[in-house]
């Protein structure tokens, strides 16, 4: 039997909340520095913000309880840690591109030494 789906907006915020926590957690290891991000949890995160930011649009009830109050919150500070860790996110990104090119450059040089040295064989 499937899950029930949640329509109290408190619930479904705090659903959002849990799996963006998670999201971001998976991206900082030592509590200082974010890993270098995986497709998937940037795909997590994206899906999540997007899912929220379509059900927000569609507008929140005019009368707010205590509840949603403190997800509207919880939701906010989600955003903030999210929005504090993207220019590491975004340092490791470039450092590991960087990495890779510089190897793609050395199996090219070392493939071209592998063909020139053929040659004088």
């Amino acid at each position: 039997m499937p899950a029930p789906i949640p329509n109290h907006p408190a619930q479904i915020l705090r659903e959002t909340n849990q799996r963006l926590s998670l999201w971001l957690d998976s991206l900082v290891l030592d509590h200082r520095d974010p890993a270098v991000a995986t497709p998937q949890q940037m795909m997590g995160l994206l899906s999540e913000l997007l899912r929220a930011g379509e059900w927000l649009r569609t507008g929140l009830p005019a009368e707010r309880d205590a509840e949603l109050a403190a997800e509207l919150d919880a939701y906010h500070k989600n955003v903030e840690r999210l929005h504090k860790l993207l220019p590491s996110i975004q340092r490791r990104l470039l450092e590991e591109r960087a990495r890779l090119e510089a190897e793609r450059t050395q199996l090219e040089a070392s493939a071209e030494w592998a063909r020139a040295s053929r040659q004088t064989l």
